[in-house]
């Protein structure tokens, strides 16, 4: 594991910047480490967008901010042809989708059509053009927001780009001692004036490196089963909790057990080890799920939330 250390080293390091949030930095880099979209959701003023630049600059790859509105174009995400007067022909002017790191902040305020261009982003690292599909950089991620609280004028995410994101991080806000020490980091740096030095001996193809690293962590055929057999329970939820029948109108895909996987095997690798554990699993497993099922009328009327499900399932279904 020639990179391990390098990414412990980065985890102190944004520790540095970002006070009270170690679960974030956690899923952040989960996300670098497996090329895997990770949707934040939490009130403003929780350092979504602090966090995630930190993290790009961190490891020194090319890094945009996407503001979503309603007004927002798929040619102002994606680019478009610009008819060059002196050449008497169009060529193509990239967009902001085109870094290493693209923030989408507040992505459910853009509509259908924005959303779509983003789509083919996300799954298929490229964005189609003018008919001609041109490849984004490899260690391509987008990291968006959403605000829970204000959903006046805002698109609900599709199920089938929800699905698209490895994980969805719910942040809540900081204790009073984080905040004492957020006051106190923000008046030693002259208000913001002073931006943070981040020492980092990171670049893109030594994260492009660690995912490869990532994907050659050990994990056990056992642990294997249990992460199958933990998805496909919220497919069939009736047989680990007969009270709840017809609490989920849909479970999650088998796309969730490769992101469970992945994510697992990089929480061991942030944790220093070669091989994945349960506790691995247990984890990281409420973020994977959380936005891949579908509460049904009956678990709304009863006030039984997403979490309480897979908590529900996670003390259910045995562990190895």
């Amino acid at each position: 594991m020639t990179t391990q250390t390098e990414f412990l080293s980065l985890r102190q390091h944004l520790e540095q910047v970002i006070v009270g949030q170690t679960a974030l930095l956690d899923r952040l880099i989960v996300g670098l480490l497996t090329g895997g979209h990770i949707l934040l959701e939490g009130p403003p003023g929780l350092a979504k967008t602090t966090a995630v630049n930190t993290l790009a600059s961190g490891v020194h790859a090319s890094f945009q901010r996407i503001q979503f509105t309603p007004d927002l174009m798929p040619g102002d995400l994606t680019g478009t042809d610009i008819f060059d007067p002196n050449e008497s022909t169009f060529r193509f002017v990239e967009g902001p989708v085109f870094h290493e790191i693209v923030l989408a902040d507040e992505i459910n305020r853009a509509p259908p059509k924005v959303q779509s261009a983003l789509l083919e982003a996300m799954q298929e690292h490229q964005v189609t053009v003018g008919g001609v599909t041109r490849p984004l950089p490899d260690l391509f991620i987008v990291m968006a927001t959403q605000n829970p609280l204000e959903q006046s004028g805002t698109y609900p995410l599709p199920e089938a780009q929800l699905d698209r994101f490895l994980l969805q991080v719910n942040l809540d806000y900081p204790t009073a001692d984080d905040e004492l020490l957020i006051l106190q980091r923000d008046r030693a740096r002259h208000y913001g004036e002073d931006k943070p030095a981040l020492k980092s001996p990171l670049q893109p193809d030594t994260v492009l490196k660690a995912r490869r690293e990532v994907a050659e962590i050990h994990v056990e055929t056992m642990l294997e089963r249990y992460i199958v057999t933990l998805v496909g329970a919220t497919r069939d939820l009736e047989k680990w909790q007969p009270m709840w029948k017809d609490y989920l109108m849909a479970g999650a895909s088998p796309r969730a057990s490769i992101a469970l996987l992945r994510a697992s095997s990089a929480m061991a690798y942030l944790r220093g080890r070669d091989h994945v554990t349960p506790d691995d699993i247990i984890d990281i497993a409420p973020d994977v799920l959380r936005h891949r099922i579908i509460p049904g009328y009956a678990a709304r009327a009863a006030e039984v939330d997403r979490d309480t499900i897979i908590q529900t399932l996670l003390e259910n279904v045995p562990v190895p």
